[in-house]
């Protein structure tokens, strides 16, 4: 099973890119992983809020494969503790999903059509935080479940 981590938006900061890097090389150890950062359109700054959900939406719906499980960010998404992310993974590999992706949407969240796309939709907080935060929490929880799922001591150390 390969996990993605997808963002809309600019390339990782440095204060966030180390921390970033970091973990999502420890996942590597356990599943492929990797980031695609999607560019925001390049007419964003012109578009409504909902024209540029629409627009961001079209480029994810096109970038997805039929058998991609694809996981959306959203806030009124599941929460979960760290051994229900874990669960989760866990789950999805009896499934035999080959491609899991988590998506990051754009600063208003995703369209209705991705939405709708959605096998999942998670919750990491209440609390709103910046993408680049939220790379960062999702790069580390997603680390902190693969060694839940091999009984290492990251969890409780």
């Amino acid at each position: 099973m390969k996990l993605q981590f997808w963002s809309v938006g600019k390339a990782n900061e440095p204060y966030v890119k180390e921390g970033i890097e970091l973990f999502t090389k420890r996942i590597s150890n356990y599943y492929p992983a990797e980031w695609h950062i999607i560019p925001m359109p390049k007419n964003a700054a012109t578009l409504s809020e909902t024209d540029l959900k629409k627009k961001e939406g079209e480029i994810i719906l096109n970038l997805l494969e039929k058998d991609d499980y694809l996981v959306v960010l959203d806030e009124k998404g599941k929460q979960l503790n760290s051994e229900g992310v874990a669960a989760f993974i866990q789950a999805r590999g009896n499934e035999s999903v080959k491609n899991i992706i988590f998506l990051i949407g754009g600063a208003y969240g995703v369209s209705d059509a991705v939405l709708t796309r959605a096998n999942y939709k998670w919750s990491l907080s209440q609390l709103v935080f910046p993408h680049q935060l939220v790379r960062l929490i999702l790069a580390e929880q997603i680390y902190r479940a693969c060694s839940i799922l091999r009984n290492e001591k990251y969890h409780h150390q």
